[in-house]
């Protein structure tokens, strides 16, 4: 018989890669969007009936951050995360058969600004504002919910990388133009995941029951984005870089609407529990991950 994941929030760059994937292993997939087509978030009783007997299920549901903070957009990131997982969370508990693991989608900027040391699950500490208030107010929604049934873990993913979207396209476009030099002070850590290690998590999972609660979704070896930046245009064959003082960059972020958090908070996340259990990541430092994504 055929495994069945339920993909909520599956229309975004991380949900259509994970969608194509399980299809191609032959999975059954279902998605819950506000796409037609697609099981709505209205419809109750459909969500229902998609997780009964699921082998697994993914949130990734959440407005986009990459936005301007003001108190609209604010309240749609917030309710977006909480309000869709409490209905997951709700559909869960009705089911005669739930689902054996349920992921849900979090995020490594739950971590404070960390230039001093990396932050892992246990020694990790959780930081303040707006994004950070979010976060918590996700992980509280998801783990409020007692699932004897269902096993669960959150993950607290870093930037992920890979072909076709994401942050890669402006990044791209960025050393593209020559404007690919640091930004900011060029000394904020820079986290990131690989996707084809986001699918290998989620499997890893998937396969050791005896895994549950909040891993940090990260690769082994963050770096500076002095770093990363360099490395960027040593993939791109492009030889210089214009840097992008702070004020320039809170310039440029008010006239594409966006914050300029995404690129000045210094997230120093390491997946701790990830290789003490064993995980192998597929990418493990960016150069490589670079090699597959611009060949």
């Amino acid at each position: 018989m055929k495994q069945k994941i339920v993909i909520a929030g599956g229309t975004g760059f991380i949900g259509t890669y994970l969608e194509q994937e399980f299809k191609r292993r032959g999975w059954e997939v279902c998605i819950i969007s506000r796409r037609a087509g697609h099981i709505s978030w209205q419809d109750r009783e459909g969500i229902r009936e998609a997780l009964e007997s699921a082998d697994l299920l993914v949130n990734l549901a959440g407005k986009s951050v990459n936005c301007r903070y003001h108190d609209k957009n604010k309240a749609e990131i917030w309710n977006s995360r909480t309000e869709m997982t409490t209905i997951l969370g709700e559909a869960v508990l009705a089911c005669e058969q739930p689902p054996e693991l349920w992921i849900n989608s979090s995020t490594a900027t739950i971590y404070r600004h960390a230039e001093d040391r990396p932050m892992t699950e246990e020694a990790g500490e959780i930081g303040s504002g707006f994004s950070v208030d979010v976060a918590k107010a996700w992980e509280r929604s998801f783990f409020s919910f007692k699932l004897p049934r269902t096993r669960q873990a959150a993950l607290r993913i870093a930037i992920v990388l890979g072909r076709g979207g994401g942050v890669m396209v402006p990044y791209r476009n960025l050393v593209r133009f020559g404007l690919g030099g640091i930004q900011g002070p060029g000394h904020q850590r820079f986290s990131w995941i690989h996707l084809h290690d986001v699918l290998g998590v989620i499997l890893f999972l998937k396969e050791h029951p005896e895994l549950s609660g909040v891993f940090n979704v990260s690769a082994p070896n963050p770096i500076t984005n002095k770093e990363l930046m360099r490395e960027l245009r040593r993939a791109m064959n492009m030889p210089f870089g214009l840097p992008a003082p702070a004020w320039m960059l809170e310039i440029g972020a008010r006239i594409i609407q966006t914050e300029t958090e995404l690129v000045l908070k210094s997230r120093w996340v390491v997946p701790e529990r990830l290789m003490q259990a064993g995980y192998d990541f597929k990418y493990k430092t960016l150069g490589e991950a670079l090699q597959e994504i611009i060949p």
